[in-house]
């Protein structure tokens, strides 16, 4: 069986009609990024996927009364939660809202994963993505950033997980392979500018996954 594949950062009609394919596909909802959309776009672009495709919002950090209002406009799969939510914060979002919440945990080194395991019980997924460069106004994820796949090879997780940072058609085999990851996760791998997603860099990454 192939890897699970997730497209993320979708804001075109071409973008979101390449990424149908793909098993999850996520709207990105954090203001800085050039990949930004307002619920009502991600509602628009949802529609034009088939149902079996899971739809993702990505947040960071945001209060309740933000989580709200695009809960109003557009009512994804699961949640992606990309900031520094605490396992408590996670805990809380998860009953306030009823979805199941994938939690992304930023890696550079080997403790960074110890660390994963205080969100085992609170989320319902995980997702491992390098973390951002230390320079000013990087963002929490999309920086065509990767980090030692190595380190989550032979690592058994009770919940489902995915691997992130830096992922392109031509190194995404190796990253499943080394990693022994059951599903990948690509936002600037897939774009030929920042934000602007390529139809063919998508589908050139479905089949490279499809195909390992």
């Amino acid at each position: 069986m192939s890897a699970v594949a997730k497209i993320c950062g979708v804001n075109s009609v071409p973008a979101v009609e390449a990424a149908a394919r793909a098993d999850f596909v996520g709207f990105n909802f954090f203001p800085r990024s050039p990949r930004y959309v307002k619920p009502e776009l991600a509602r628009f672009l949802a529609d034009r996927l088939p149902r079996r495709v899971r739809r993702v919002a990505l947040i960071v950090d945001l209060d309740d009364t933000a989580i709200d209002a695009i809960l109003s406009g557009f009512r994804p799969d699961i949640l992606q939660l990309h900031g520094a939510e605490t396992p408590a914060r996670v805990a809380e979002i998860r009953r306030r809202t009823g979805l199941p919440i994938m939690k992304v945990i930023g890696v550079s080194d080997g403790a960074d994963l110890d660390a994963a395991t205080a969100y085992l019980d609170v989320a319902d997924r995980l997702m491992f993505d390098a973390k951002p460069p230390k320079r000013v106004g990087a963002l929490p994820g999309g920086n065509a950033v990767s980090f030692d796949w190595t380190l989550l090879a032979g690592r058994n997780w009770k919940l489902p997980w995915m691997l992130a940072g830096g992922l392109t058609a031509a190194n995404v085999a190796a990253a499943i392979t080394t990693a022994g990851a059951p599903a990948v996760d690509v936002s600037s791998g897939v774009e030929d500018r920042p934000g602007h997603k390529s139809p063919r860099l998508i589908r050139r990454f479905l089949a490279a996954v499809r195909a390992v």
